[in-house]
């Protein structure tokens, strides 16, 4: 970390007992993206099982969806469905966590971090997770009402509506655009939070705006690794969901190395260039 760096990090204390926010480079995005890989590889039955539990849990979910008749649904669904990644990656997390200081990890140590007395750490950002993914399923659904009605229609009919029409399209382009804000507003709040919850006794509030201060003080090496996570993860779902078989944890790992980059907790009289150890344990 080089000397400016380690001054950005002191500057951007906001107060006493907030941790402090270092600053890093585009560089820094394929250096975490290494680290998550390694501990993917590591852990690989652990990563797998968890992001297959993700993944039954979507197909349930449109299962439901189905039985009900609102497949018109199953795109929003598919795409909010998403946004609950920084919460089942939680055992991720810990992985990585406990990975940096041990070669060996069993279900018991994980389960016991995420379902024991540790996981009350998380305070309320499961349920706040959960409030936006349902709000973007009510909007999605007024959004459908708005441009087509109660019209009933089949999966092939709405298919040729959707993407021959103009009205279609408008439908299409602004629900995405509507997306992709409740994407911004969950990856902006919740990239670091939840390794924080994780890693320190601290609220759910605090770490909200920590990881606001992250992306704020990092916008283009953040805003890159948000991007990279909102394209591999939307080619993740092209395949039924499997691929976030995979994509969960490699962005699960991933996001914990890059908060142990990011996120600093020492006082600004005993900042020291940890960026640099960091690397050198990486190599």
């Amino acid at each position: 970390m080089t000397e400016d760096a380690i001054r950005g990090v002191a500057a951007s204390k906001m107060r006493k007992g907030d941790p402090a926010i270092a600053s890093i480079g585009v560089a820094e995005v394929g250096a975490v993206l290494v680290l998550g890989m390694r501990d993917l590889r590591r852990a690989p039955v652990l990563g797998a099982a968890i992001g297959l539990l993700f993944v039954a849990g979507g197909w349930f979910i449109y299962a439901l969806v189905a039985l009900a008749d609102l497949l018109f649904l199953a795109y929003p669904l598919a795409a909010g469905f998403t946004l609950l990644g920084p919460f089942a990656a939680i055992a991720l997390y810990d992985v990585s966590r406990r990975l940096e200081t041990v070669d060996r990890l069993s279900w018991r140590e994980v389960l016991g971090t995420v379902l024991g007395p540790g996981a009350r750490s998380l305070g309320w950002m499961p349920m706040l997770n959960l409030f936006v993914f349902i709000i973007w399923i009510d909007v999605a659904a007024a959004l459908f009402l708005s441009f087509f009605g109660l019209t009933r229609m089949e999966a092939g009919e709405f298919l040729s509506e959707l993407f021959t029409t103009t009205h279609g399209l408008l439908f299409l382009a602004l629900g995405n655009a509507v997306g992709a804000i409740f994407a911004v507003g969950v990856y902006a709040s919740t990239v670091l939070a939840y390794p924080m919850l994780l890693d320190r006794d601290t609220n759910f509030v605090t770490a909200i705006a920590t990881s606001w201060r992250a992306v704020r003080a990092n916008p283009v090496p953040m805003l890159l690794y948000g991007v990279l996570v909102a394209v591999l993860t939307f080619l993740a779902i092209l395949p039924a969901l499997l691929g976030l078989i995979l994509a969960l944890p490699l962005f699960g790992h991933t996001s914990w190395h890059l908060y142990r980059r990011v996120v600093r907790w020492e006082e600004p009289g005993e900042v020291r260039a940890e960026g640099v150890d960091t690397a050198h344990r990486a190599a």
